[in-house]
């Protein structure tokens, strides 16, 4: 029996529009066609049958966020247009079911002052919590000078950034991930290992480039346990210490300072515990991942958890409160 007192939000939860469908490029990856269908129904279901799924495992509330790793790779107009229905449609939903239903905005980085303003709408007039990127666009990390107004943007606007995994560039997949039988590289590339620790990666040089110097109070998101980030963040303070007089702070006060992250997809004890002793209480978010993760084995696992009454709480939904206003 669920604890029906705890409330529970849940932050990485994606959904997609009949228009982004239509114009992704999906990879192979080896799923039944069955399998592939009732995710995407999933995806596009923002209404009943959505919620249907968060009650059956005692879940109050959804962040919704677009599943869009192939806008990137658009021309700029059709991008710009099909995030801004995507972020129309995730706030007619927030409208329809404001008790159970938040939103991430979704951006499309080719011009980055345009979209800046588009976050700026999303979050000043579509009431969007904060906003989600996926990976690198078109090959360039978000430390460029180019994607300064992003930051400028979530900055000005006191939002966090989700900063979610994407394919890795077609240079690297050729490099680190081809050869290899079947859909195992696409596996590897992705889910399996590849965009965790690029994510985390992406992280670091966020953490190097001064990014936090220039915006103190930016924060960002990252799901999956921290992307590996906290089993190797003492490793990279210490080498980073010692030849980067750049910066104004440690590699780790950085990290502890300006990261947030969710327990998305991954649902074993031991990262948890090292997230844990690495980041606090304070900055843990509880996120399922769905569809991609079954609600039932993200709320199973927070109820696992080996907390007092108070963290878990915390963990549940309070953070999330406080982070997002909600």
């Amino acid at each position: 029996m669920y604890d029906v007192r705890m409330r529970i939000v849940a932050l990485e939860e994606h959904m997609t529009t009949p228009d982004i469908v239509k114009a992704a490029q999906m990879s192979d990856t080896g799923a039944s066609p069955a399998f592939m269908q009732s995710l995407q129904a999933k995806l596009l279901d923002v209404g009943a049958g959505r919620i249907a799924d968060m009650d059956a495992a005692g879940i109050d509330m959804q962040v919704l966020s677009l599943a869009a790793n192939t806008v990137d790779k658009l021309e700029a107009a059709s991008a710009k247009a099909l995030v801004r229905d995507a972020n129309d449609r995730m706030a007619a939903a927030v409208q329809a079911h404001p008790d159970r239903f938040a939103a991430f905005a979704t951006l499309a980085l080719h011009e980055p002052e345009s979209a800046a303003q588009e976050l700026e709408r999303c979050v000043r007039r579509l009431g969007c919590k904060g906003v989600m990127l996926n990976g690198t666009a078109n090959g360039q990390f978000l430390d460029h000078a180019r994607f300064t107004p992003i930051f400028e943007a979530a900055q000005t606007l006191d939002v966090p950034i989700y900063l979610h995994p994407a394919p890795p560039p077609k240079a690297v997949m050729e490099a680190y991930y081809s050869s290899l039988p079947g859909s195992l590289g696409f596996f590897l590339s992705t889910a399996g290992w590849g965009w965790h620790v690029e994510t985390g990666m992406h992280s670091l040089r966020l953490m190097i480039t001064g990014v936090f110097d220039r915006f103190p109070k930016l924060r960002i998101i990252l799901g999956h346990m921290g992307e590996n980030l906290p089993f190797s963040i003492a490793r990279a303070e210490m080498v980073f210490g010692r030849g980067a007089a750049h910066l104004k702070r440690s590699i780790g006060e950085y990290f502890r300072e300006h990261f947030y992250l969710t327990t998305s997809g991954y649902f074993t004890l031991p990262p948890f515990q090292c997230m844990q002793q690495v980041v606090g209480m304070d900055r843990i978010l509880f996120s399922v991942d769905y569809p991609f993760s079954p609600n039932e084995q993200g709320r199973e696992f927070l109820d696992s958890l080996g907390v007092s009454p108070e963290d878990r709480e915390k963990i549940a939904g309070r953070n999330a409160e406080k982070l997002l206003k909600l």
